[in-house]
């Protein structure tokens, strides 16, 4: 099925204990209040079947089968700020991203992400992204426009031969001896906000090296950062600046989780994505994009 306004369809698998189920049933009682947005769906032609054939509200169902549909979209609260394109070409969208918009769509944030965003943006639905930002961190995010080439861009960042660069906003701390080189263990547990490290072997490697010291407008100071990870785990540039001591200014999860209210863009995360370089899978050219974005200290209250 093709996208619709930007959004790709879903992709529903029927578990063993939905077998000999109708659809109706299944997704009723899955997405409680949903049955009259699947009724219209299906009278539109728009629930399908893995081989391509409409299925109704009535069809009944079997276990391990796969049904595709558009999701009902959720209302979403708009994320007010704009998204530059750095770079583009026949093969690649370059884009510096704000704070608060997801990289992808996932769970209530659909419309509010930087592919849905792009691919309405510019009319292509074959945009996709060749790696992910935190929906908190702001900065570089590469977008390919060729699927023959995507994997090819992809694995630039599942080898490390992507090298990016990291802006923070921390505390200053005189016992923690900069620059350093942070080594742990990360896991995640899916479903689960916060990251965790653990022991074991390392798996998760960040270069942290303070560039300067100004004031923070309520009489103390501020120090920048320049963050390197030589490893992608997530949370991971978060989680190292939590153990040095120094947890990044506007973290809501680290050091310790805390309330946040959905659509105030106040306090930002103070990390960002500041510089992509690589050299071009495809013609060998050597490629570095900057984000044009700053991070302003919290007194300013700046969401970046």
């Amino acid at each position: 099925m093709p996208l619709r306004d930007g959004v790709d369809p879903t992709r529903l698998v029927i578990a063993e204990e939905e077998d000999g189920r109708t659809l109706g049933e299944v997704l009723e009682a899955r997405f409680p209040g949903t049955s009259e947005y699947v009724a219209g769906e299906s009278a539109r032609g728009c629930v399908r079947g893995s081989d391509g054939a409409p299925l109704a509200p009535s069809t009944t169902l079997a276990a391990r089968q796969a049904v595709w549909m558009y999701r009902e979209l959720p209302d979403e609260i708009d994320v007010p700020f704009p998204m530059p394109i750095l770079y583009q070409d026949e093969r690649i969208v370059v884009v510096d991203k704000p704070h608060f918009l997801a990289t992808m769509p996932r769970g209530a944030r659909v419309v509010q992400s930087a592919l849905v965003r792009l691919r309405r943006e510019l009319g292509e639905p074959q945009l996709s992204p060749a790696h992910r930002l935190d929906r908190l961190t702001a900065g570089v995010l590469l977008f390919t426009r060729d699927p023959a080439v995507r994997g090819r861009y992809q694995q630039l960042f599942a080898t490390g031969a992507a090298h990016k660069e990291y802006a923070a906003l921390a505390p200053v701390r005189a016992d923690v001896a900069l620059p350093a080189v942070v080594e742990s263990r990360i896991e995640k547990t899916p479903g689960i906000m916060r990251a965790y490290e653990v022991e074991g072997p390392v798996n998760a490697r960040s270069r942290v090296a303070l560039e300067s010291v100004a004031p923070d407008g309520a009489g103390g100071t501020v120090g920048r950062y320049r963050l390197r990870p030589e490893t992608g785990k997530t949370h991971q540039l978060r989680l190292h600046m939590t153990r040095l001591g120094i947890p990044i200014l506007g973290d809501p999860l680290y050091p310790e989780q805390r309330e946040t209210v959905d659509g105030d863009f106040s306090d930002p995360l103070r990390l960002l994505a500041r510089s992509l370089r690589f050299i071009d899978p495809v013609d060998g050219a050597e490629r570095e994009f900057v984000s044009a974005r700053d991070l302003a200290a919290p007194s300013t209250r700046s969401s970046g």
